[in-house]
C-alpha cells in the first residue's frame, strides 16, 4: 500500500507544525485533515469502511506524518489506536455505532488507556472503577437504576490525567476501570457528553499544545454493557499492547528520518565529520523498522513483550542522536529564530519520546524484572 501523503497534506502540515507544537489555534483542522486524506481507514477492513490492509500500513502511514508534524502524529495515534482497539472488541454493536464517524473524523477517538498499560505491567493501580448500579456508591446512596436495554450497568468514578485527541464536543475515549465486585477490569469506552465526564482546558505543556490533550474527571458516570470495549481487560491488553506501542514508536521513526534528512542536507565543515555516523545510524534506523515489522508480522510481541520494550528503547536513543547529528551539522544557525530550520522544534518533539507512556525507564524497569524472573527460572533447582 503507498503511504506517501499527498502533497497538499504535506505542504499544510510543513507550514503549520510550529503553529502546532506551540498552539492550539490549529488543533481543530488536524482531525478532518487527516480524515479527509483517508488515513484512519489505512488498515482497516473494507467490510468495516476502511481500506484494507493491517496495522503495519497504517504505521507506515503515521510514521509519515511524525516527519512532518509530531503533533499531527500523536494526534493521528488517539484516534488509530482507538479504532484499533474496536476493531478487535467483541462487541460489534459498539464498533458499528462509532466506528463511521471515527474514520471520517467526525468524532474523535482518545486512548485513556496508558494507566492501564502499566497496571498490566503492575507498575500502578488503575485509575477508574466501576461500581454495579444495583448496588450503592462509596457515600451509600443509591447509583443509576440499569438502562431497560442492558444487561449490566455500572456507574464510574476517577480521573485520568492525561489523555491526547479530546476535541471539546466530539469526543470518545477508552478507559480501563477497576470493578469494585471484584471482577475483572474492563475496558469501556466513554463519550464525551455522558453525565459526570468533565474535561480540564488544555494542559498546559511545553510542546505538542495543538493535540487536544487534557484531563478527564469522572463521576457517577452511568455506563452499561453497550459501552464494553472489552470485559476482561487483562485478557484484551496483552493482545493491544504491541500496536499501542508500535504507533507510538512511529513519533521516534519519523522524527529521526526527518533529523537525518536536515543534517544530510546542511553543507559545510560538518558534512565529512558526520556523514560516516549519519550513514550507519540510517542503517541502524532501518534495520530497526523492519525488526518491528517482522515482530508484528509474526505476532510474537504478544507473548515476548521484552522484545518490544527493547525496540522502542532502541528507537528513542537513535532519534535523539538524529537531532544531535542535526544541530551539529546546522552549527551556530540552528540558535538562530531567523533561520528557516526547524531545529528547535525537533528538540522539544525529541523530549517527549522518552516520557511518553510507557516511559522508557518504566520499560527498563520492565526489562529488568523480566531479566530478574529469567534467572530465577534458569537457576538449578
Amino acid at each position: 500500500m503507498n503511504h506517501a501523503l499527498s502533497h497538499g497534506l504535506q505542504g499544510w502540515l510543513d507550514e503549520h507544525a510550529e503553529s502546532l507544537d506551540t498552539e492550539s489555534r490549529l488543533a481543530p483542522e488536524v482531525l478532518p485533515r487527516l480524515a479527509d486524506e483517508g488515513l484512519f481507514r489505512i488498515g482497516v477492513p473494507a467490510a468495516c469502511g476502511g481500506s484494507n490492509g493491517d496495522a503495519r500500513d497504517a504505521i507506515e502511514a503515521m510514521t509519515a506524518v511524525a516527519e512532518h508534524s509530531l503533533s499531527a502524529a500523536f494526534v493521528f495515534w488517539g484516534q488509530r489506536v482507538f479504532i484499533e482497539y474496536l476493531l478487535h472488541s467483541p462487541n460489534a454493536a459498539l464498533r458499528e455505532r462509532w466506528l463511521p464517524d471515527l474514520l471520517a473524523g467526525r468524532c474523535a477517538g482518545a486512548s485513556g488507556l496508558s494507566n492501564a498499560m502499566k497496571f498490566l505491567s503492575g507498575i500502578e493501580a488503575l485509575q477508574v472503577t466501576a461500581t454495579p448500579a444495583t448496588s450503592t456508591n462509596t457515600a451509600g446512596a443509591p447509583t443509576i437504576a440499569p438502562h431497560p436495554a442492558a444487561s449490566s450497568s455500572w456507574q464510574l468514578d476517577g480521573r485520568v490525567p492525561w489523555a491526547t485527541n479530546l476535541q471539546p464536543g466530539a469526543f470518545i475515549v477508552a478507559i480501563a476501570v477497576a470493578a469494585r465486585d471484584g471482577g475483572a477490569p474492563m475496558i469501556v469506552a466513554v463519550p464525551h457528553d455522558r453525565p459526570g465526564v468533565s474535561r480540564s482546558a488544555d494542559l498546559d505543556l511545553i510542546a505538542l499544545r495543538g493535540t487536544r490533550t487534557a484531563a478527564l474527571t469522572i463521576t457517577a458516570a452511568p455506563i452499561d454493557d453497550r459501552d464494553l470495549i472489552h470485559a476482561d481487560a487483562p485478557a484484551f491488553l496483552p493482545h493491544q499492547r504491541p500496536v499501542f506501542l508500535a504507533m507510538q514508536c512511529t513519533f521516534a521513526i519519523g522524527l529521526a528520518r526527518r533529523a537525518l534528512a536536515a543534517a544530510e542536507a546542511v553543507g559545510g565543515a560538518a558534512r565529512p565529520v558526520l556523514e560516516a555516523p549519519i550513514r550507519t545510524l540510517r542503517r541502524t534506523l532501518t534495520e530497526t523498522v523492519d525488526a518491528l515489522h517482522a515482530g508484528l508480522a509474526d505476532q510474537r510481541f504478544v507473548t515476548q513483550a521484552a522484545e518490544l520494550f527493547k525496540l522502542r528503547i532502541r528507537l528513542a536513543d537513535i532519534v535523539q542522536q538524529a537531532v544531535l547529528f542535526e544541530l551539529q551539522a546546522s552549527g551556530g544557525r540552528a540558535y538562530h529564530r531567523d533561520q528557516p530550520l526547524a531545529f528547535a522544534r525537533h528538540w522539544r518533539e525529541a523530549a517527549f519520546i522518552p516520557i511518553v507512556t510507557p516511559s522508557l525507564t518504566q520499560l527498563q524497569g520492565e526489562l529488568l524484572k523480566h531479566g530478574a524472573q529469567s534467572a530465577v527460572a534458569a537457576a538449578p533447582a
